[in-house]
């Protein structure tokens, strides 16, 4: 069963292709939890949940009603018609970027109703991105849809808390990385974290895909909290070489959800 726990229009705010015009599907479920990030969501009964900025597309146990089962793929089409989309969506040299998120998207990757909405997408000359945490494999063979989409590697880092055997799968980056259109890292580092050897683990990463260019996030929930955490990572993105990815919908709309 595929879930859906929130879709939206904005800018993308992260990576490569921030401030892009982007339809966002945030997608329930995902095979970490990511709690050394310590971002936090208070659920309807009170209880506070720990995990990532978007813990409420991880944790179906207190956010279950937020996630809305998907059952035909005619369900995904239908919420592009709900934005006044430039042209509709429907002209394949303006159709606005798909950005599918989570949680983690790849856990409906196998999923016939997910496939069919892909090539429904592309057919309309959508461009889709994929942020995912690059760990979970895809099979570009059966699936070839999957070579026309770009995919955003958030392969997370010992700042997470999640096992390192868990977050990195070489093999997984690297299949990723060599079959997709495009492909990019995008790591979320905190001021705490730059000293802890984090320049070792993300060249560590790199050797799967030498040449797949890394951006580098302040971690943060909220707006104070980015603003916080950006410019130490500035500095340690002009030290290391590597690209400085804000998060731009955190910096204009704060800890809002749906932007």
């Amino acid at each position: 069963m595929i879930y859906l726990v929130e879709h939206f229009y904005s800018i993308q705010g992260e990576g490569r292709y921030v401030g892009t015009p982007s339809l966002f599907f945030r997608f329930g479920g995902c095979n970490m939890k990511c709690e050394g990030f310590a971002c936090s969501e208070t659920a309807d009964d009170g209880v506070r949940v720990l995990g990532c900025d978007t813990v409420y597309a991880v944790n179906k146990e207190h956010f279950s009603h937020n996630w809305v089962p998907i059952r035909r793929v005619e369900e995904l089409l239908a919420v592009l018609d709900l934005y006044e989309l430039p042209y509709g969506g429907q002209d394949p040299l303006n159709a606005v970027d798909i950005v599918l998120t989570g949680g983690e998207p790849l856990i409906y990757a196998n999923d016939e109703i997910f496939v069919a909405f892909l090539e429904k997408l592309t057919n309309l000359g959508h461009q889709i991105t994929f942020e995912t945490n690059g760990s979970l494999d895809v099979d570009f063979e059966k699936y070839p849809i999957y070579k026309k989409c770009i995919f955003a590697l958030s392969v997370k880092l010992s700042n997470s808390g999640e096992p390192v055997h868990k977050r990195i799968r070489g093999d997984v980056i690297y299949n990723i990385a060599s079959n997709a259109k495009d492909a990019f890292f995008k790591f979320s580092i905190d001021a705490d974290s730059i000293n802890i050897a984090l320049e070792e683990e993300i060249e560590s990463i790199k050797i799967h895909s030498p040449k797949t260019k890394v951006y580098c996030m302040p971690v943060g929930g909220t707006k104070a909290e980015v603003e916080a955490n950006t410019e130490p990572l500035i500095e340690f993105c002009k030290a290391k070489g590597y690209n400085f990815s804000d998060r731009l919908h955190i910096r204009i709309w704060d800890a809002n959800k749906g932007v």
